[in-house]
């Protein structure tokens, strides 16, 4: 019987597989074993690789031992090593040691990372150095208790330091421009924010001066930190030679909290982490969450400066005729404003807002379209703004294509259309408070018109607005949120709200109710299964990584 032996070609080829301290890791072509790791969600320590910027080994953390195949010899070092019976320096050999971030993965490869007792002396070596002229100030350090100094000390080093000689110091306290202040002796000279800064952000201001241990972060001369990603910057360090002004001895870490939520800056709806001290209910920052279908590991600056809008220039009472109402009064003052409005659905003008929540708009559309027979909606948010071709989108609303994919059978129209409009609206019932229209000829439109606002901040709307009902921030309520790519995003929770706010589609439902209504709804849960086209079930959590 005859054999014929495959071609190359026809031959089977070898799983895409390495063997991680004994553990099979799956890898993708071109990943380096420091990736393959941590899409496997396995930590091999690091300070200046990044999986969103490029290779620069120079921190040799993560170095990692590469036993050679058998029937090769491995590739070995001459070194002196201190004797401590002799008490001097004998000569020895070791295996070379590869950077894990830059050495490719291969078919079969065998990888000693933990279980390598040539690794667990060099990685004790590296974090020695880097602590040698290291100042010990984590007691004032915004980076303390998310420090990969501190956490890498207990994990590889434990020891003392060794050199008694004075410690060479650098400038601290040095600004970089409107956002960032720098300490360089803090710094361990991973080069993170200057990749960062030429790779992302698309502007090389910073490099690195001086050479050894005098080696410092540097702004161009001339210029300042101030490109559209300088908060970025300063996220990427992972020890904390940059620090934020905004964030800059405000809170420590160990107290806060983290809510996984949407970024409010714009359109494009970048994964975030809300962290917030839940014993003042204040929010505190706004970092990236990992999602590489929209942000990958980034937000720009006026994203992640949007926590301010959950606290700052809130409605936060219910308002009838200028004064302050419990909310239920509120209510049945706007029931007596808009019991003329049944059976005139030609006369009732319904505004949305791309600033609110897929279920505020849901719950004021269905009372509009469904209870009330109107067929003429309105939309309103904040107004255009800057845009690149990073992150940052013109359309300054989280949630434009939200309220259009809702109102798909009744298109909504800008509220300059309302402006101009010919037609007689007594009635107004508008969701949220930012306009992208002049505020005096807003003012001027409604002016004696039966106007009641839901909103969460206040505004042209709220101040044109007979009955005004306070609606909870995004930071207060689990919501729903769809970007630019009609990508239906959650936010969660994260704050108790403020004054009497209440979430929107909820004070939504008590006035249809208050009317005689059948809006009935009461529970989150009710409110998602009843909307068109996001129920429930359809409400994905993004991919999150830690």
């Amino acid at each position: 019987m005859s054999t014929t032996t495959p071609s190359a070609a026809e031959q089977p080829k070898p799983p895409n597989i390495i063997k991680l301290d004994g553990r099979e890791i799956p890898f993708e072509p071109g990943d380096t074993i420091i990736r393959a790791a941590h899409r496997a969600g396995i930590d091999i320590p690091h300070y200046c690789w990044h999986p969103g910027l490029s290779v620069a080994a120079n921190c040799r953390m993560c170095l990692v031992e590469l036993p050679p195949p058998k029937g090769r010899p491995a590739m070995r070092l001459d070194v002196l090593k201190w004797d401590a019976t002799s008490k001097q320096y004998v000569q020895d050999n070791k295996p070379k040691l590869q950077p894990a971030c830059q050495q490719t993965c291969a078919p079969g490869m065998e990888v000693l990372s933990e279980s390598s007792a040539h690794v667990t002396e060099a990685r004790a070596a590296v974090q020695e150095l880097l602590l040698l002229n290291h100042p010990v100030d984590c007691p004032i350090c915004d980076q303390a208790g998310e420090c990969r100094l501190q956490d890498y000390w207990l994990q590889h080093q434990r020891t003392g330091k060794r050199m008694h000689q004075e410690v060479v110091h650098k400038p601290k306290a040095v600004d970089f421009g409107p956002t960032i202040v720098y300490d360089a002796e803090r710094c361990i000279i991973c080069t993170r924010c200057v990749r960062f800064s030429e790779e992302v952000a698309k502007d090389p201001v910073l490099s690195v001066r001086e050479r050894g241990n005098l080696n410092e972060i540097m702004v161009a001369p001339g210029r300042q930190l101030d490109h559209d990603y300088t908060l970025m910057t300063e996220h990427v360090c992972p020890v904390g030679a940059l620090t934020s002004k905004d964030f800059r001895f405000k809170a420590r870490v160990w107290f806060l909290r983290s809510a996984r939520t949407v970024c409010q800056g714009c359109s494009t709806g970048c994964n975030a982490y809300l962290d917030f001290d839940p014993r003042t209910n204040t929010p505190h920052r706004h970092r990236p969450r990992e999602n590489a279908e929209v942000n990958k590991y980034w937000m720009c600056d006026e994203g992640m400066l949007s926590y301010r809008d959950a606290v700052d220039g809130r409605a936060k009472n219910a308002l009838v005729g200028g004064s302050v109402k419990p909310v239920e009064e509120a209510v049945a003052a706007a029931k007596d404003l808009l019991k003329g409005a049944l059976g005139k659905s030609d006369k009732v003008a319904i505004v949305l807002s791309a600033q609110h929540s897929l279920e505020d708009n849901w719950a004021l559309y269905t009372l509009g379209r469904t209870f009330l027979g109107v067929e003429r909606f309105f939309v309103t948010g904040k107004p255009l703004g800057r845009a690149d071709d990073i992150l940052m989108s013109a359309d300054k609303n989280p949630n434009t294509k939200g309220v259009l994919k809702l109102c798909e059978a009744a298109a909504p129209r800008p509220l300059q259309d309302l402006i101009q409009s010919e037609d007689k609206f007594e009635y107004v019932i508008a969701l949220g408070a930012h306009v992208e229209v002049d505020d005096a000829e807003l003012r001027a439109a409604l002016r004696g018109k039966k106007v009641v606002s839901i909103a969460t901040h206040t505004g042209p709307l709220t101040e044109s607005a007979k009955v005004v009902l306070p609606a909870a921030a995004w930071a207060e309520v689990d919501s729903t949120w769809v970007n630019k790519q009609g990508r239906t995003q959650s936010s969660e929770r994260a704050l108790v709200a403020l004054g009497d706010a209440e979430p929107g589609w909820l004070l939504i439902g008590k006035l249809g109710k208050a009317l005689g209504l059948a809006t009935n709804w009461r529970k989150l849960s009710e409110v998602r299964k009843a909307m068109v086209g996001a129920p429930a079930s359809s409400v994905k959590e993004p991919e999150v990584r830690p």
